[in-house]
């Protein structure tokens, strides 16, 4: 077949459901079938859910971003930049690369896995004096500044100024905010041992949510142990609580209490990624709505899946619960991208797609140490054996032999070694808040879009 006419496959996004979609793409497909491209800022794959461990120190940022070019055998051609838009008439896909050059890249399939931004709301003071935990420049960072807390408290002669760097707020009881907490708390805990000038009372940590319980997915005994391990560790937890405003230097919860605080983390949830209300289709929730076949009706070649949209959960829809949708979580995604994949290929082929059905295996949560909650197919452990299921999955669910060995590595070192608590002074001196991140102001609207494409060919700039 001519290079040429080969058809045009298209994946947006490199998380869980794009790379499992391209790597069974390249396993599916033979060379002359078919162009494959994906669409990403960074040519890794991040492993999402350990993000806390880098924030705290157990894992370095190397350990958990997985190389999309380590294979010998990738072919795939890699846009380094976002997509920005779609015009799903005229099948092209807007780009902008990380040199901010903004193209055009038609496609005669495409896959939609953009994953998903941190939620926000209209809270004063919020995108300005917030942190993100959502990436992995974020989860570095953090790592520093809470660092820098204590370097900069131990130095202080002022009373009020140690209050406020020695108190830390994670806004989000789900299985970020408190992993988060969880992970973080602990290295505050044990880095004061080596600041003999702090009183290890001053340090302060609060996770609130507006929700009345914390991660309740896991049942209410599971959820309130995970609590009492909080707690007994002295993390203040205040549910059915949020921020009413935040400042530089203190935080006012909505129930009237102003925390004097420099660090407040932010991880109230997420959204689907903005791209997904540049194509003009019908949303659910703002995640894009999709057969159980992980296709958008009424549109040929398009795909979507993971945390960008509503796919129908036909495992629960089988238990009689009506209008149930897959949660966003990696679980899903790595599996919908091998369904995505498959699909895709039996369009290619003429043959009749596959609807994507899942029964959930369940839920883990490491919240360090020897730390841990985890519900595996229903079955609920506490304490080491959970933690061994949580860093089991985890270790299992890692895509290459290097990242797992990485991860063994660094989780061996840390339970024996102990960390240095080091600042790497990664942006030290710029900003590096939820608004400087995730650039979620840079979408096009879908008449943008529309004209954007009719004024420049494809492949331009």
């Amino acid at each position: 077949m001519d290079t040429v006419t080969r058809p045009r496959i298209l994946v947006v996004g490199a998380g869980f459901a794009g790379v499992g979609c391209v790597r069974r793409l390249e396993r599916q497909l033979a060379a002359s079938e078919a162009e494959i491209t994906l669409v990403t800022p960074f040519a890794y794959q991040l492993y999402l859910p350990l993000l806390p461990q880098v924030a705290s120190g157990v894992l370095t940022p190397q350990s958990i971003a997985v190389s999309l070019r380590r294979s010998k055998k990738y072919r795939t051609r890699i846009i380094p930049g976002g997509a920005i838009g779609v015009d799903l008439k005229a099948k092209v896909c807007v780009i902008r690369t990380i040199t901010d050059e903004i193209v055009n890249e038609p496609y005669d399939y495409i896959v939609l896995a953009p994953g998903s931004v941190t939620r926000t709301f209209d809270i004063p003071g919020l995108t300005e004096h917030a942190f993100g935990m959502k990436t992995l420049a974020e989860a570095a960072y953090v790592r520093d500044h809470v660092i820098s807390q204590l370097d900069l408290a131990d130095a202080s002669h002022d009373p009020a100024e140690r209050a406020s760097r020695l108190q830390f707020v994670v806004v989000g009881g789900g299985y970020a905010g408190t992993e988060t907490a969880a992970c973080l708390q602990l290295l505050t805990h044990n880095a004061v041992k080596r600041y003999p000038r702090i009183d290890p009372a001053l340090i302060k940590w609060h996770l609130i949510d507006i929700a009345p319980k914390l991660m309740p997915e896991l049942g209410d005994k599971l959820g309130s142990s995970a609590q009492d391990v909080l707690r007994r560790r002295g993390i203040d937890i205040s549910l059915g609580v949020s921020i009413a405003k935040a400042g530089p230097e203190e935080v006012t919860f909505t129930d009237g209490r102003v925390i004097p605080t420099r660090t407040l983390i932010w991880t109230a949830g997420v959204v689907a990624s903005p791209l997904i209300a540049t194509l003009g289709a019908q949303t659910l929730r703002g995640r894009l709505a999709v057969t159980s076949h992980l296709d958008l009706p009424g549109q040929d070649g398009v795909f979507a899946l993971g945390d960008a949209a509503a796919v129908p959960d036909e495992a629960k829809a089988a238990n009689g619960e009506e209008a149930a949708v897959c949660p966003p979580t990696a679980q899903h995604a790595m599996r919908q991208g091998k369904v995505v994949a498959d699909n895709v290929v039996a369009k290619l082929r003429g043959r009749p797609t596959r609807p994507y059905v899942h029964k959930d295996l369940g839920l883990v949560v490491d919240l360090g140490g020897t730390d841990a909650v985890s519900k595996p197919l229903g079955i609920e452990l506490r304490g080491l054996p959970a933690q061994a299921v949580a860093r089991g999955y985890h270790w299992s669910a890692l895509r290459t032999g290097v990242a797992k060995a990485r991860v063994l590595t660094n989780w061996t070192l840390n339970a024996v070694a102990g960390d240095d608590f080091v600042r790497t002074g990664f942006q030290a001196r710029r900003p590096a808040k939820l608004k400087d991140f995730e650039y979620t102001d840079s979408y096009l609207t879908p008449e943008q879009v529309r004209a954007h494409v009719e004024g420049s060919g494809p492949g331009s700039g």
